[in-house]
């Protein structure tokens, strides 16, 4: 098991109160993460109980020194793991149509545990390095609050008076984008800024105002506390990790894909149908997305690669497999924009249902340069675990070996 965190700097100050800072807590709920976490957590109860994973976080940002906050990353994780559900939560969650009450019952128990997480000081200079290593079930609600703290830290040291007006005036500008264009009718967007936002404050803000000034063109948020205060429809369906765990569950390497997508029909009956398309890259998926799961999914999810070429070739797909692309829905969520989104809306429209999920381009953009972080599973079971991505950058892994051999069953070409 991986050490608990340990605090040995001794430069940070504490406020009379005991506290690093004077700052209010990040995390005050554990609400406060993505459906999908949720939604991934109740399959994990349910098919595999008793997986043993490892996440390791990586700063994609160059030059990011983050080693003077360390005692507070730590600290705010120390709180992360002191938190529970209240019952408020509890029949939140258990009112979701997809929620079963022997989940609810099992998260009536559940509380992060401390022991499960490592932070210190990274082998670069400036780098910081977290793990988490344990039971899935007990260790996959981490990685979104650990980003959104080692985020808001960040931000709340080295932008002590933040560019407040600066970000309203963005988000003000990016709504009347789509407010003013007529041809926008159907136009969906959500929120998906929760592990790179700027802040929770401004996230908040960020949820308020679009709810407030889009109307129907605010499809939601990922983040569950968000969505349970302000009563916005919470969304979101797997990640990668779900897809890559399998890869060490399933039957046998070149099947974990097929494997991943049929326990999850199996788990949802149908609901929550938006496929992951980008865990081997688009080639790898199109030969497993079959007729059966063409007719049996809503939809995909776009996360890499070109987002234009990536819809072409999908619905093609669906025609191909004589599923009306009319019915299916295609969810981009790459590193989107308005514009950008804009620009796929009108390319699409009349051709299948569209929505998009923006993050750090709402929740992050306030002319400060956001922090690329991600936090990733790179073991189950023992075994490496890999997600090859259509972009390379996004491509991670700790075992060359492995991701050599994954290479060579899914017919990807080499690095």
């Amino acid at each position: 098991m991986v050490a608990a965190i340990v605090s040995t700097n001794s430069y940070a100050m504490r406020t009379p109160g005991g506290r690093l800072s004077g700052f209010p807590m990040v995390i005050t709920s554990l609400l406060d993460t993505d459906l999908y976490k949720f939604s991934m957590m109740q399959v994990v109860l349910h098919q595999f109980p008793a997986a043993q994973v490892e996440y390791r976080y990586k700063c994609r940002t160059p030059g990011v020194n983050l080693r003077p906050y360390l005692d507070e990353i730590r600290e705010e994780i120390r709180h992360l793991c002191t938190l529970r559900f209240t019952e408020a939560e509890l029949d939140y969650l258990g009112g979701l149509r997809f929620i079963k009450s022997d989940f609810v019952d099992f998260l009536r128990l559940f509380h992060l545990q401390e022991r499960s997480i490592s932070v210190t000081e990274g082998a670069e200079p400036g780098e910081i390095a977290i793990s988490v290593k344990g039971s899935w079930l007990h260790t996959i609600l981490f990685e979104i609050p650990v980003l959104a703290i080692v985020n808001e830290v960040y931000f709340r040291n080295v932008c002590p008076e933040p560019a407040w007006e600066e970000g309203r005036k963005r988000l003000q500008s990016k709504m009347q984008l789509v407010l003013d264009d007529p041809a926008l009718a159907d136009f969906r967007v959500a929120d998906y800024g929760t592990r790179r936002r700027f802040s929770k404050k401004w996230h908040e803000e960020v949820v308020i105002t679009m709810k407030s000034q889009m109307g129907m063109h605010f499809a939601g948020t990922s983040n569950v506390w968000l969505a349970m205060k302000h009563g916005v429809t919470p969304l979101g369906t797997m990640a990668h990790e779900y897809l890559q765990a399998c890869q060490a569950l399933g039957p046998r390497l070149r099947d974990s894909q097929v494997f991943a997508l049929e326990v999850w029909a199996k788990e949802y009956r149908g609901d929550l149908g938006i496929a992951l398309s980008d865990v081997y890259g688009m080639d790898a998926f199109l030969r497993d997305f079959d007729m059966y799961f063409c007719k049996l999914f809503d939809g995909a999810r776009h996360d890499s690669g070109d987002p234009f070429v990536w819809g072409e070739r999908l619905l093609a797909h669906y025609e191909k497999h004589r599923a009306d692309p009319r019915t299916k829905t295609l969810v981009f969520s790459d590193g989107l924009t308005i514009p950008k989104a804009i620009e796929l809306a009108k390319r699409f429209a009349g051709r299948c249902k569209v929505s998009f999920g923006i993050g750090t381009n709402l929740t992050n953009d306030l002319g400060h340069e956001p922090l690329q972080i991600v936090m990733k599973m790179v073991r189950c079971n023992g075994q490496p675990v890999a997600k090859v991505s259509d972009a390379p950058e996004k491509t991670m892994c700790d075992d060359p070996a492995y991701l050599a051999y994954l290479r060579q069953v899914f017919e990807l070409p080499p690095a």
